[in-house]
């Protein structure tokens, strides 16, 4: 019977396992130096040698020499545990046995020595899925159990683990298998197949696996069931659902050419040819990253997944763009690819999507802008490159927006009781307001009274029985929109004959400490900014109470 490759070249001793040097080194020092700990924890992505490790440690511990970081891979017990036949290592699956009655029997198990070998080793698979109340019964069995029990819990989502149970393990962090290595390792495995497979072909391949070599292997499976004993990288491909990046550059090329048509072109040929438009907006964000990577850090960089020729090809086509127009692509492709996820029209939102990329590359540095409203010239480059801005803005002729709004309101006559008109005015422009607005009565409360304007203030002097209309609040908004602005109601009494308090400003305050604060360099500036304004009181803060 047939035997898929991830479980035909599945590594029996620590040197075949694929990266994941800090595990195999601080587990063969352990066994070395007989400090094999009760309890282990394995984390980390999926297909990254977690089950994979935790046998080997099995079998280095059983190992008829052992314990040895080496097992001979002859003896009973390494072949047994190989084939998964031997009673003394138990591999449980806690996404089926998550309840406490497993954990129960599991628990009992631990109280048996082991049949044959030296250690009962329990590997449990994907253990965060174990209930709460199932981890409390197993608790107190990892945490003192017999000399010859060792508990590995495998799990792609270590945080779920209870920290009662987490602190009474040695915790081992595994990582994402580097794209090198991974190429190099589905090349030594074509190699031992007979199947012949170019290094772009691999490099697909590996970056379906995102990092997991099972992943990588199983897609490797896939495409020597499709393309035989030769691996073509366009067929894979094809096979995979991947896009190439000459598919990508034609995003690349309408973005510098400013082409919107383009864009809604490639996504008709997406459309007709049945590719996914979600998968194809997530290869975009990808591609734009690279992009950014190769721009930033240049084509012999390792941190793009891909072969040496296509990262000088991006690096290529990462020199036409400015680092600042990629940072934005970038952003826009995965606000895309997130609007993408539920959309019921995916191909409307993709068609915006590409549209507005072209449009951002249209835009200006504040910079530029703010010195084009100004009237200078442009500013040099934002960033150096040998191709320019791809689409600049054409530039604006005339005056600017803030000349012609100087020039309108230096032409406008003043109207009548808006700040800095006479202040017997204000009653008028007020009263005429008001009958605008309709409120009849307030209208006549402002004709009986005495109103004038000073500074942020407006005086009334009116008689009691007017004083309660002066405090609607349609008065406040009929204020403001007489006199441009908010101003305080002050508002005096008049008793018969004899007159309110006068309306005239406050009196203006004389001395030295005056004068010194008028002399401040940020008073003279504050009213340069605020023409026209007056400092009426000037108050020492140190003298105040």
């Amino acid at each position: 019977m047939y035997q898929v490759i991830a479980r035909k070249y599945r590594p029996q001793t620590f040197k075949d396992v694929v990266n994941q040097e800090h595990v195999k080194t601080t587990l063969e020092n352990a066994i070395a130096q007989n400090r094999i700990a009760h309890g282990y924890i394995f984390s980390g992505q999926r297909g990254t040698g977690k089950t994979t490790i935790a046998r080997i440690l099995a079998r280095c511990l059983n190992c008829a020499e052992g314990p040895t970081a080496t097992p001979c891979g002859v003896c009973a017990s390494c072949l047994e545990i190989t084939g998964g036949g031997t009673v003394d290592v138990i591999e449980i699956d806690a996404a089926s046995n998550r309840g406490i009655n497993e954990m129960r029997e599991l628990r009992e198990n631990v109280r048996y020595q082991p049949a044959r070998d030296r250690y009962k080793v329990f590997i449990v698979d994907e253990a965060h899925q174990i209930t709460n109340e199932a981890f409390n019964a197993l608790l107190k069995t990892i945490e003192e159990p017999p000399p010859w029990a060792v508990f590995v819990l495998c799990t792609t989502e270590a945080h779920k683990i209870p920290a009662t149970i987490a602190s009474r393990c040695q915790h081992f962090s595994f990582r994402s298998v580097d794209f090198e290595a991974l190429v190099e390792r589905m090349a030594w495995i074509c190699r031992q197949e007979g199947i012949e497979a170019d290094s772009e072909a691999l490099a697909v391949l590996a970056q379906a696996g995102e990092g997991s070599v099972r992943d990588a292997l199983s897609a490797l499976d896939q495409a020597i069931a499709c393309c035989g004993a030769k691996l073509d990288a366009r067929e894979v491909r094809a096979l995979l659902g991947a896009f190439s990046l000459e598919s990508l550059e034609m995003v690349a090329q309408a973005l510098l050419d400013g082409d919107s048509r383009r864009m809604l072109e490639v996504v008709d040929e997406l459309e007709r040819n049945g590719h996914n438009l979600q998968h194809f907006s997530r290869e975009l964000a990808r591609y734009f990253r690279n992009l950014l990577v190769a721009r930033i850090a240049g084509e012999g960089t390792r941190l793009i997944a891909a072969s040496a020729a296509q990262r000088q090809r991006l690096a290529e086509i990462a020199a036409k763009f400015s680092e600042e127009d990629l940072t934005r692509y970038l952003q826009l492709s995965l606000d895309l690819f997130k609007d993408l996820q539920f959309s019921l029209q995916p191909r409307f939102h993709l068609e915006i999507g590409l549209v507005r990329l072209v449009q951002a590359g249209r835009l200006l540095p504040i910079e530029q802008a703010l010195a084009e409203l100004g009237g200078a010239g442009p500013p040099a480059p934002v960033a150096p490159g040998p191709a320019p801005v791809p689409a600049a803005a054409p530039r604006r002729s005339g005056p600017s927006p803030f000349e012609q709004d100087r020039a309108r309101k230096a032409a406008a006559p003043k109207e009548e009781g808006r700040p800095g008109g006479p202040p017997h005015d204000a009653r008028g422009v007020l009263h005429r307001r008001l009958s605008e607005l309709g409120h009849a009565h307030l209208a006549d409360a402002v004709e009986n009274s005495r109103i004038a304007v000073s500074g942020s203030d407006l005086r009334v002097a009116t008689s009691k029985n007017y004083k309660i209309y002066f405090g609607d609040p349609a008065m406040a908004a009929a204020v403001r929109e007489a006199f441009g602005k908010p101003l305080r109601l002050v508002v005096a009494i008049e008793e018969g004959d004899v007159p309110a308090a006068p309306l005239a400003p406050p009196v203006v305050q004389d001395g030295e400490v005056r004068e010194r604060a008028l002399a401040n360099p940020e008073v003279q500036r504050f009213q340069q900014v605020f023409d026209g304004s007056t400092v009426y009181k000037v108050r020492n803060l140190k003298e105040s109470t």
